[in-house]
């Protein structure tokens, strides 16, 4: 889990992140449905009526699909509850979930869905438009973390008894599709209590049980979608240790294990178990006081990020899983809105000494806050070596993710901020990873203190104008804030990381005679089995 804190919450507003990358980095949701998964099946002659197992990095014990941030339940979740949308973790596709198409336009701001026919929860109750709008109630209830991502929409109501009427706060929104995926859907009559601990859905799956140790599901009888369930049971086992995760599935306990450590994808290779690498969002990101000299000037931001040795941290903390920054974007096929930012850093000390020198900045002692993330730990190590190069003394300053948000957030006169995030569980679009952070939220209001320039105030209007665009004026616009958001450095990528997920795609090498089909790893912690079966020789 993570802390979200929601402070001087506006239209545009988004959430800051305080969690640890076990919360943060690791909100993935999908893995092989709406048309995603290419895995292979070997020499597989029988597939599906088994038991899909899988080992999860993560635990929680709140499974609420109207207010959950937990990286285990968002992934559970996205096989019993269904939005009126989904989306492929691919590539960040829509499909169709309980809508039974596209969304009909009605005028600039007013749009109708209509629900899948015959679609019901797993107590035999039919999915109404009712259901819905409760739904959206309680995702934007006051407090609610989602409210930022949510505020395209004035209103879900019901038209009749199987369509909805969805009125937006921009023209013509061409995000409505990514942005009804975050809503996902319960009976009206569920209880905060229910959801917490077992929620009710139409998907494929329905849950049977949960405990600390082991997430059970079984198939929905009542789904009638496109992504049946092929199996008689799918199985999560909590494995938090890696090293319980490797060694389970070494041995066949599971069929896949998400977050497979650096050091052990070439033995789980030459055992034969596949390893998908994906790149993805996921970021280690630096953040200045802007309300602290020299952080209030861009060149003095600017020295820092070019004083970094990119190629030794993805060495030393990521063996290798992770990549440098060309835009706040990466560089990779499932982020089709990628643009090569106008300003890339690479290590350079001397372009950072002349940057100081440019910004009349005398180095001199430093606090450099982390979060207790491993791999940002063995960073800061890295961070505090190439600063002190530039004449700096920078102290440390390690405590918890929430420790660490609490201290800042409190006003805390610390000089930067090295940290995990990962917005892109919640979905891909531009406008909803800028926001996550650049948005009027707590990051710039109390975090990075930038809030109040007349910088952020342009970059805001150019992110407004680009949401109510599409198409390649809205790229266009976009690009112009991936170029401003380099140049002004106030948080930013040191690095984009990579998501290994181990499967037994292949019966034949497999453990115990049983892989998995349609299975694909995503770019983000998270496994998602929709479309995806057991296979047997």
């Amino acid at each position: 889990m993570r802390e979200l804190l929601t402070k001087g919450l506006s239209r545009r507003s988004f959430i800051g992140v305080a969690g640890s990358a076990a919360a943060v980095a690791g909100l993935g949701l999908a893995g092989c449905g709406g048309g995603g998964g290419e895995g292979g099946t070997g020499s597989a002659s029988a597939t599906g009526g088994g038991t899909i197992t899988a080992g999860s990095a993560y635990a929680t014990q709140n499974y609420d699909p109207t207010s959950t941030s937990s990286a285990l339940s968002l992934g559970t979740n996205w096989h019993v509850v269904e939005g009126l949308y989904g989306i492929n973790y691919h590539d960040y596709s829509t499909f169709p979930e309980l809508a039974a198409g596209d969304p009909t336009q009605v005028d600039d701001t007013t749009y109708e869905i209509t629900l899948r026919e015959g679609a019901a929860f797993s107590d035999g109750n039919p999915v109404t438009p009712e259901d819905v709008v409760e739904s959206y109630t309680r995702c934007t209830a006051e407090g609610n973390i989602y409210i930022p991502m949510l505020t395209p929409f004035e209103s879900i109501e019901k038209k009749d008894d199987t369509t909805l009427t969805v009125k937006t706060t921009i023209p013509n929104f061409s995000l409505i599709k990514e942005r009804l995926a975050i809503i996902r859907v319960v009976p009206a009559s569920s209880t905060v209590e229910e959801m917490t601990a077992m929620p009710i859905g139409s998907g494929p799956w329905m849950y049977d049980s949960i405990d600390d140790a082991a997430v059970e599901l079984v198939p929905n009888p009542e789904y009638n979608g496109d992504h049946p369930a092929k199996d008689e049971r799918l199985h999560y086992d909590v494995l938090t240790d890696a090293t319980a995760r490797i060694t389970a599935q070494q041995e066949g306990t599971t069929l896949v294990m998400e977050m497979a450590t650096a050091d052990a994808i070439d033995q789980l290779q030459a055992a034969g178990c596949k390893v998908d690498t994906v790149q993805g969002f996921g970021t280690r990101f630096m953040m200045f006081n802007t309300k602290k000299a020299p952080w209030d000037n861009k060149a003095a931001r600017q020295a820092v990020m070019y004083a970094l040795n990119y190629d030794q941290m993805i060495t030393n903390a990521f063996a290798g899983l992770a990549t440098k920054p060309t835009c706040y974007l990466p560089n990779d096929p499932a982020f089709p809105n990628y643009h090569e930012a106008a300003t890339i850093y690479e290590y350079d000390q001397d372009k950072a000494k002349e940057l100081l020198d440019e910004a009349g900045a005398t180095p001199g002692a430093i606090e450099l806050c982390v979060t207790d993330n491993e791999q940002v730990v063995a960073m800061a190590t890295q961070v505090k070596e190439d600063l002190d190069a530039l004449g700096f003394d920078v102290t440390i300053n390690e405590q918890t993710s929430a420790n660490t948000y609490t201290y800042i957030d409190g006003g805390g006169d610390f000089d930067l901020l090295l940290a995990p995030g990962d917005p892109s569980c919640f979905g891909a679009d531009p406008d909803l990873l800028m926001n996550w952070w650049y948005g009027d939220n707590v990051w710039m209001q109390s975090r990075a203190r930038w809030s109040e320039t007349d910088e952020w105030a342009e970059l805001t209007e150019m992110m407004n104008t680009a949401l109510a665009q599409s198409g390649d004026e809205q790229q266009e616009t976009w690009n112009k804030c991936f170029d401003f958001i380099a140049d002004q450095c106030v948080l930013y990528p040191v690095l984009q990381v990579q998501t290994a997920t181990g499967y037994w795609d292949d019966p034949a090498t497999a453990p115990n005679g049983t892989a998995i089909s349609g299975f694909a790893g995503i770019g983000t912690t998270g496994m998602s089995f929709i479309d995806c079966s057991t296979a047997t020789a």
